[in-house]
């Protein structure tokens, strides 16, 4: 795989530098690693709720300990691209750059993780909601997270051309059709 050397040019011609037949090859082993990077964080994903890792009165630091863990145990990851985030209650209200104080997960919580592991120097950035509890408006909050992201992500495949100005009218309509159902 090649290391961070796929950066697009100015011009907008040749990002490689090479000729066309080797663009291709590079494209497709770029695709093969963003892939295989994507497909192994959902695994440490798809592991979290089975391992009993979110669970009433751990902290979001357990919480973030474990996963850390769990994704060294799985794939020998170690390194993130960005910080990993675990947020629950009133947490989940703040931004990126915020250090919130360290909550406990209630039994009734809503909480996400936004983790950037990187496999083989390949970054994903990969982010889910949880609930734990019954309650029927987390869930659907979760769900609609789901939705709305797809939603939004063939939205943007769909324009190429889309401008800033159209992407931010184009997230208010998501956030009202979905806030109103």
């Amino acid at each position: 795989m090649p290391e961070r050397i796929l950066t697009a040019s100015q011009s907008g011609d040749n990002p490689y530098n090479v000729g066309n037949g080797a663009v291709v090859e590079l494209e497709a082993a770029r695709i093969a690693g963003l892939s295989e990077a994507q497909n192994k964080a959902e695994h440490v994903f798809r592991e979290i709720v089975p391992r009993d890792l979110l669970r009433p009165a751990a902290t979001e630091r357990n919480v973030n300990d474990a996963v850390f863990s769990l994704a060294n145990e799985l794939f020998g990851i170690s390194m993130y691209w960005h910080k990993r985030i675990v947020r629950t209650g009133v947490n989940t209200l703040e931004s990126y750059d915020e250090n919130p104080p360290n909550l406990t997960i209630g039994n009734d919580d809503i909480l996400f993780l936004d983790l950037g592991p990187v496999f083989e120097n390949w970054e994903a950035d990969f982010g889910r909601t949880f609930v734990l509890g019954g309650d029927p408006l987390k869930h659907k909050l979760r769900h609609d997270v789901g939705a709305a992201f797809a939603e939004g992500k063939q939205y943007f495949k769909d324009r190429p051309e889309i401008t800033r100005a159209d992407s931010t009218r184009s997230c208010s309509q998501f956030e009202r059709s979905y806030a109103g159902s």
